[in-house]
């Protein structure tokens, strides 16, 4: 399946190499490593969006990539830095660029070797951190959120888990599948079973686990605003 982008994919890359100019500056040998990564980080953006439910992210049936949408930009200036980073170590410095480009922007701190998975959302995104996780597809949150260590052990995150606002994952935690994660809450060191809803604090961790037809009802878009 193709991707229609709405500023077409020229107008994408110089929209990049402009804000990247506007805000650090940018070298011709920059310029032709973010067009080299642009092929790859174009691909992994239509995989993310053709699997969201969101109604912004299609449109008659296509998968759309709209620039100006601060959310899907957010994905894509993570993509493009990941790709980037991994080029070689000569990379680094422009990958930075990206990234900080992406915090600066839209107010999401999200670093370029976080290793994300294929597939993951976002809805609003400011005053998010996502730290070095293990993550798995699927994954969803809002704004606010934070995942990240403690004592150096970072999370693992299972497949389809959803983080709502203001809500956090620290520590040596196993975040099993399906898990909703209520706003506010903050899970540190413990274990979470798959199919659960998570509400409250270390030592007052309310964790509720339900059936998989009834998560699986929680997750599925409202039709009238085509979203988790």
């Amino acid at each position: 399946m193709c991707m229609e982008i709405n500023v077409g994919i020229n107008g994408l890359s110089k929209l990049v190499h402009k804000q990247i100019n506007n805000h650090f500056g940018i070298s011709k040998a920059e310029k032709e490593i973010i067009q080299n990564s642009f092929k790859d980080t174009i691909e992994r953006v239509r995989y993310c969006f053709e699997r969201t439910p969101n109604k912004y992210y299609h449109r008659d049936g296509q998968t759309y990539f709209n620039a100006f949408h601060s959310g899907q930009y957010s994905i894509f200036l993570y993509f493009l830095s990941n790709s980037v980073s991994q080029k070689d170590d000569k990379c680094e410095t422009l990958a930075d660029k990206i990234y900080y480009l992406n915090k600066t922007l839209n107010g999401f701190d999200l670093f370029h070797q976080v290793r994300m998975p294929d597939v993951f959302f976002l809805d609003h995104p400011v005053g998010s951190v996502i730290g070095r996780a293990d993550i798995g597809n699927y994954f969803s949150f809002s704004q606010n959120c934070t995942v990240g260590n403690n004592k150096g052990i970072y999370p693992k995150i299972g497949e389809n888990v959803r983080m709502m606002a203001s809500s956090a994952i620290l520590g040596n935690c196993n975040v099993g599948d399906y898990v909703i994660i209520s706003a506010g809450t903050i899970i540190k060191d413990v274990d979470i079973p798959p199919y659960s809803l998570v509400f409250g604090h270390p030592n007052q961790l309310i964790i509720k686990t339900k059936d998989k037809k009834y998560i699986e009802n929680l997750r599925r878009p409202n039709p009238e605003v085509g979203q988790f």
